[in-house]
């Protein structure tokens, strides 16, 4: 018998009375506010607006979504420690991921005290399928988290695995989408209606260029957004963040010529870097950044620090691999620049 959400949900959460703050008690914009001991001086000095209402409406007309489909957070690596917090027992329940991956999994699986269940992805960085068998009727596996496109191998999971997880496993299964504007796949955000246990995490980080806002989203049903707003801190996204992001949203048609650009950009480097003897092997990318593969990955990222570049050490995750970001063209110069040198020295 398939679970329902109230039986997935720890029985703390749901007993727990939300802390109520000014702001969600009182939501008109005008008033003389004397409710919240706030300074009344300042062009910041009152408390944003908790539930970020405006930037979730027009957020869920880009994403053709309904706005109580969006729950907001300072970044979405504070989501996936909220999805541990609201669906696993310490000590009992389980999740599970696919390494190597986006590592915030296993650090917020530490500090909830939950186990972690380490599935490694196969040679072509996709799911084992007979290995999770194993698994996935386990009564205590709660969630399962999916990074699609992910971090650092770039690629997709495939479509079929990601499916079959949907349908069969009758937890929680959250798919970590924060690099699908880079590339043409359909976000799984658009199947919440059919699967209710789905959380989509995306974020304004990486494609509309707001890493520094701090804006991380978990698309998910409206009954499942009523838990996580029971359990959010009470001003959870600030105003200057919350403005920051409705200014960029609309400026949607200037994002995606950026993304135009750092795309071909991505092509370039690439054709670029296949000319290199030092460069082994460039895993296939849907994201903005290349897992590249070298003889000796400590040394190559060292040589490249010595010429001021910064590249991502992936050694402990994935042997002898670099993760490259797409940067500007004039960057991306000074990167292919540098590695002709390293090239003509090994």
């Amino acid at each position: 018998m398939t679970a329902s959400i109230e039986d997935l949900i720890r029985e703390n959460i749901k007993t727990l009375i939300p802390y109520s703050s000014a702001r969600s008690e009182y939501k008109k914009a005008n008033g003389i506010f004397l409710d919240a001991n706030e300074n009344p001086y300042g062009n910041y000095n009152r408390y944003p607006d908790p539930f970020q209402v405006k930037l979730k409406e027009k957020l869920a007309e880009i994403k053709n979504l309904r706005a109580g489909q969006i729950f907001l957070n300072n970044g979405s690596d504070g989501i996936v420690d909220m999805v541990y917090r609201v669906f696993c027992e310490p000590k009992k329940d389980k999740a599970l991921t696919f390494p190597p991956t986006f590592g915030m999994y296993t650090v917020a699986a530490h500090l909830n005290n939950v186990e972690l269940i380490k599935i490694p992805l196969n040679e072509e960085f996709q799911i084992n399928r007979e290995e999770l068998d194993k698994y996935i009727a386990d009564e205590n596996l709660k969630v399962i988290f999916l990074c699609s496109p992910n971090n650092p191998t770039g690629n997709h999971l495939n479509r079929e695995d990601i499916n079959y997880i949907l349908d069969n496993f009758k937890g929680i299964t959250v798919i970590d989408e924060a690099y699908i504007d880079f590339n043409k796949r359909i976000s799984y955000a658009q199947k919440l209606d059919d699967y209710p246990r789905l959380i989509v995490l995306q974020t304004l980080s990486k494609s509309w260029a707001l890493a520094g806002a701090r804006i991380g989203m978990a698309l998910m049903s409206e009954a499942l957004v009523g838990v996580f707003n029971k359990i959010k801190t009470p001003y959870n996204v600030s105003s200057i963040d919350q403005q920051t992001a409705l200014e960029a949203l609309e400026n949607k048609e200037s994002i995606q010529e950026r993304m135009i650009t750092i795309l071909s950009e991505k092509n370039r480097v690439i054709e670029a870097l296949e000319e290199f003897d030092v460069i082994e092997k460039i895993y296939p990318s849907d994201t903005n950044f290349l897992l590249v593969k070298v003889a000796d990955g400590l040394k190559f990222y060292q040589d490249l620090l010595a010429h001021d570049i910064i590249v991502r050490n992936q050694h402990n995750v994935i042997e002898n691999t670099v993760r490259i970001t797409i940067g500007k063209a004039e960057e991306n110069d000074l990167l292919l620049a540098a590695l002709e040198k390293i090239n003509s020295t090994n």
